[in-house]
C-alpha cells in the first residue's frame, strides 16, 4: 500500500497540543525530515478564502499554520506562507484570519500569490495549459494546510482542492466561468491542478470544520476533531469522505481522481493510521444543497438550471450591500438597485461565488420547489 493517511483526534487548538498532535501525525508518515530537507523553500498553502475569524471555520486556523511552520524550521526549511484570496485585499485577509500575527512572531514572509505564469501539461492532457502562481512553481516544496469545509458548487472542499488557490485571484472566476454548472469539468481542471503542482504533503485542518452552505460564512462551524495529514491528498480525501458519511460520488473530485487515474481513490488499498475511522465518523454532517450538473440539449440544460439547481439568493436582514457578490461575479449577474440586489438567473452560472465571499453570510444557495419535493 503506497498511500498512507494518518489520522489523529483534537478538539481544540491549544498550541502546545495541536503541535504534539501534528508531529505525532507527520511522525506516522516519516516526520518531516522526509518532506523538507534544510535549506529548501517550503511555500506554506493555508486555506485563506476571505477576512474571517478562526472562529468562523471559514480558513485554516492560525494555530495550526504556526504549527506546522515551526515543524518546518525546526528542520531546517525556509517557509513562507502564500495564497491567493478570493477577494481583494490581501493584507485585510492575513490580518482577520490571524495569518499576520503567525508571520510576525515567526519571522515569515507572507506572500500573495499574484503572479500568473503557464505550465505547459501537454498533449495528453485535458487542460494543455494551466496558469499557476510562479511563486508556487519555484518553492522546492509544498505543504498544503486545508480546512474540512462544505462547498455549495463543489460538494466539498479537502485536500484537492485547497490547491485551487494557487490559482491566481483574477483567474478564479474565469474558471469557474468555463466550469459554469458542469462540475466535472471543474473538477477534472482541480485533479491536473492537484497533479501539476504536487503538494509533498497536505495536513487537514478538521479541528473545527464547516457543514451547511459553505465554503464561507453561509456555512455553520461544526467540531469534527479531525487532524488528517497523507503525501497524497486523493487518498486524504476519500478516508475523509468515508467519516464524514458521503458517497464517492456525491464528490465530484474524486469521481475525478478515479476516473483520471491520480492519486488512490480506493479505500481498500489506503494504510490509515492512528484512532479507527469509526472514531472520528460524523453523524448527521450537513452537506450543501448541490443541485443536478447540466447536461444534455440547450432546452434540457435551461430546465435544469432553472428547477432543479440551487439558486443564489440574499437575506435582506443580513445584507449590508458591501458590493463584494457585485464585483466576484464572473457573469455580472448581479446588479443593486434602490439598495436592493437583482439577479438575472438566466445567465447566472451557479458558481456560488457570491456565497464563498460574503462576509455577513447573507447570501445562501436557495433551492428551487422542484428540488426541494425532488431532493
Amino acid at each position: 500500500m503506497s498511500a498512507h493517511v494518518s489520522l489523529r483526534s483534537c478538539t481544540d487548538y491549544n498550541p502546545d497540543g495541536i503541535k504534539k498532535v501534528l508531529i505525532s501525525a507527520v511522525d506516522a508518515l516519516g516526520g518531516i525530515g522526509a518532506f523538507v530537507k534544510p535549506g529548501e523553500t517550503v511555500l506554506l498553502k493555508p486555506n485563506m478564502l476571505a477576512p474571517a475569524a478562526p472562529e468562523k471555520a471559514v480558513t485554516t486556523h492560525p494555530t495550526v499554520v504556526r504549527a506546522v511552520a515551526e515543524m518546518v524550521l525546526g528542520a531546517g526549511g525556509i517557509p513562507f506562507i502564500g495564497d491567493s484570496p478570493a477577494v481583494p485585499g490581501f493584507n485585510n485577509v492575513c490580518k482577520t484570519t490571524g495569518i499576520s500575527a503567525v508571520a510576525a512572531e515567526l519571522g515569515i514572509p507572507l506572500v500573495e500569490l499574484k503572479d500568473s505564469a503557464e505550465y505547459k501539461q501537454g498533449e495528453k492532457k485535458l487542460f494543455r495549459i494551466l496558469e499557476i502562481s510562479s511563486k508556487v512553481m519555484e518553492a522546492d516544496r509544498i505543504i498544503s494546510l486545508p480546512k474540512l469545509k462544505t462547498h455549495s458548487q463543489m460538494f466539498l472542499t479537502l485536500g484537492v482542492k485547497n490547491v485551487f488557490g494557487c490559482v491566481v485571484g483574477v483567474r478564479k472566476a474565469q474558471w469557474h466561468f468555463k466550469a459554469g454548472v458542469d462540475r466535472m469539468f471543474f473538477a477534472r481542471m482541480l485533479v491536473e491542478l492537484y497533479h501539476a503542482i504536487a503538494p509533498d504533503l497536505t495536513i487537514m485542518d478538521g479541528v473545527l470544520g464547516m457543514e451547511g452552505d459553505g465554503p464561507g460564512t453561509s456555512g455553520t462551524p461544526r467540531t469534527c476533531g479531525i487532524i488528517a495529514a497523507s503525501a497524497d491528498a486523493v487518498a486524504l480525501d476519500r478516508v475523509l469522505i468515508e467519516i464524514l458519511g458521503a458517497r464517492e460520488d456525491q464528490y465530484f473530485v474524486m469521481q475525478a481522481a478515479k476516473e483520471m487515474g491520480v492519486g488512490e481513490s480506493r479505500l481498500s488499498k489506503i494504510k490509515v493510521s492512528g484512532e479507527p475511522l469509526d472514531f472520528f465518523r460524523l453523524e448527521n454532517f450537513v452537506f450543501p444543497k448541490v443541485g443536478k450538473v447540466a447536461f444534455g440539449p440547450p432546452v434540457l440544460r435551461r430546465f435544469i438550471l432553472n428547477h432543479l439547481t440551487a439558486r443564489p439568493k440574499e437575506t435582506r436582514e443580513k445584507c449590508t450591500m458591501c458590493g463584494r457578490c457585485i464585483n466576484i461575479c464572473p457573469t455580472n449577474v448581479i446588479s443593486e438597485k434602490n439598495k436592493r440586489l437583482y439577479f438575472n438567473y438566466d445567465a447566472c452560472i451557479r458558481c456560488y461565488c457570491c456565497v464563498e465571499v460574503c462576509p455577513e453570510g447573507a447570501m445562501k444557495p436557495a433551492a428551487p420547489f422542484l428540488l426541494r419535493i425532488t431532493g
